[in-house]
C-alpha cells in the first residue's frame, strides 16, 4: 500500500533549496531543512521550518525529501554516504518514502539511484528544477519530473507546494534530467550570446542601457537576455547562477551529445567561453560575467557598479 507523504525535507538550502522550503512552508506543509550553512538554516527556521542537525534526523521526520545540492557527486553523498558509514539518507528513511533529486546531472545517473533506492523499499522522482532564485523564492519554479507512478502517488501534492509548474515527463527516472539537460543547453547558449551581443554593441558605440531596452522590445530578445543583461548594466556580478555552473552543465550536455553522436557546435563554443571566463578568475561570479572575457579581448569598458554595491572580484 502506498502512503502519501505529508511532510517535506529539503537537503541543501542554497538559493533554490531555501526557496523550495519557504514556498512549502507558506503553503502549510510541515517542512524540515538541513544545510551546513547556519545562515541558510536560520532563514528557514525564522519562517517556521524545523532544522535537522543531520541527514539521519531529517529522515526520521519526513516521508519525502528533496535533495537540492550542487551536482551529482553531492547528491550521491547525501543519498548513500561514503560507503563506510550510515550517513546516507537511504539508510534512514522508512520504506515507502520518496526521494526527489533536483540537481542537474547526467541523465544516466538517476536510473542507477532509482535501482539502489528500490532495494531499500524507497521511491525516486528525478526532478531537476529551473527558474532561478527569484522564482524558487516565490514558489514559481518549474519542475521537470519523471519516475514511477507509485512514486508520484506517494509524494502526493508536495511537488506542487514548491513549484509553479510540475511536468510529469514519464514513468522512469532519467527523463526529467534529459529535459533539464536540453534546457541547460539553451540557457547556456543564450547567456553567452547575450554577453557577446552586448559586447558588440558597446564596442560599436551603442549606449548599453538603450541597447538593452530596444532588444527587449524587438525580435532578438530572449528570456536570458532580459534577465541577465541588467546584471551587466548594474556592474553587479553577485552570483545568482555562476559561471562555474555552466562549465558543469554544458559539460554534461556535451558528454551526452558525444555518446549520442549528436553534433552541438553552438554548445561547444559557449562552453569554451565559460571555461575561458572561469580561467580568467571569474568562475564564482554570476554567469553574465562572460562579458568580462569579451572586455579583456576587446578593451571595452563595462558599466561600473553602483557606489554601494561592490563589484565581485
Amino acid at each position: 500500500m502506498t502512503t502519501t507523504a505529508t511532510s517535506l525535507g529539503v537537503i541543501g538550502l542554497g538559493s533554490m533549496g531555501r526557496g523550495a522550503a519557504l514556498s512549502a512552508l507558506r503553503r502549510g506543509v510541515p517542512t524540515w531543512g538541513f544545510d551546513l550553512n547556519p545562515a541558510a538554516c536560520a532563514t528557514v527556521a525564522e519562517a517556521g521550518g524545523c532544522i535537522a542537525g543531520s541527514v539521519a534526523e531529517l529522515a526520521g521526520h519526513c516521508q519525502a525529501v528533496q535533495v537540492l545540492v550542487v551536482n551529482a557527486a553531492q547528491t550521491e553523498q547525501v543519498l548513500f554516504g561514503d560507503g563506510h558509514d550510515d550517513s546516507g539518507l537511504a539508510q534512514h528513511l522508512l520504506p515507502g518514502s520518496v526521494v526527489i533529486t533536483s540537481a542537474t546531472v547526467d541523465p544516466t545517473l538517476p536510473p542507477l539511484w532509482e535501482a539502489r533506492l528500490a532495494e531499500r523499499g524507497l521511491w525516486l522522482i528525478d526532478a531537476p528544477v529551473s527558474g532561478g532564485a527569484a522564482k524558487a523564492a516565490s514558489g514559481e519554479m518549474t519542475v521537470m519530473a519523471s519516475g514511477r507512478p507509485e512514486a508520484f502517488a506517494a509524494v502526493g501534492g508536495l511537488l506542487d507546494a514548491v513549484a509553479g509548474k510540475v511536468y510529469r515527463l514519464g514513468d522512469r527516472a532519467g527523463l526529467g534530467s534529459t529535459v533539464k539537460m536540453v534546457n541547460q543547453h539553451l540557457a547556456g547558449v543564450h547567456i553567452a550570446a547575450a554577453c557577446e551581443a552586448m559586447a558588440l554593441g558597446i564596442r560599436a558605440g551603442a549606449d548599453p542601457a538603450q541597447l538593452y531596452e530596444v532588444i527587449c522590445n524587438a525580435a532578438g530578445n530572449s528570456w536570458m537576455f532580459a534577465n541577465r543583461v541588467p546584471h551587466i548594466l548594474a556592474g553587479d556580478y553577485t552570483p545568482l547562477s555562476s559561471v562555474n555552473i555552466f562549465v558543469k552543465d554544458l559539460g554534461i550536455v556535451l558528454d551526452a551529445a558525444r555518446k549520442l553522436a549528436v553534433p552541438l557546435p553552438l554548445a561547444a563554443a559557449a562552453h569554451q567561453l565559460y571555461l575561458g571566463t572561469a580561467g580568467a578568475g571569474h568562475g564564482a561570479e554570476d554567469d553574465s560575467a562572460v562579458i568580462k572575457l569579451y572586455a579583456a579581448m576587446t578593451g571595452i569598458t563595462l558599466p561600473a557598479p553602483a557606489a554601494d554595491a561592490p563589484e565581485a572580484s
